[in-house]
């Protein structure tokens, strides 16, 4: 199963742009922030990821009810981290 899945905007990578690292849930990973390049992203904000891809800057509150249901899916929400955890793009 393949998820859009909210991470915290947790550090930019002076040395590659479009690269920003993101907590999913105690996961950290670079994602690819090029497509919201318009935002004017900062630290703290909340990002929907999917495949690598920051996809739409998203409410700490969307984030949090989002989140909320992805627990409760249980089994295929831990399988979609257990696959976040075992891929990165940097």
């Amino acid at each position: 199963m393949c998820l859009g899945i909210p991470g915290e905007l947790v550090e930019f990578l002076q040395e590659h742009a479009d690269l920003a690292t993101v907590d999913v849930s105690g996961v950290r990973r670079r994602v690819n922030i090029g497509l919201l390049a318009d935002e004017a992203l900062q630290l703290g904000d909340w990002v929907l990821v999917h495949v690598g891809f920051a996809l739409s800057k998203i409410s700490e509150q969307e984030a949090q009810a989002v989140l909320d249901y992805l627990h409760g899916l249980g089994q295929p929400y831990e399988d979609e981290l257990d696959a976040l955890r075992g891929s990165d793009i940097g």
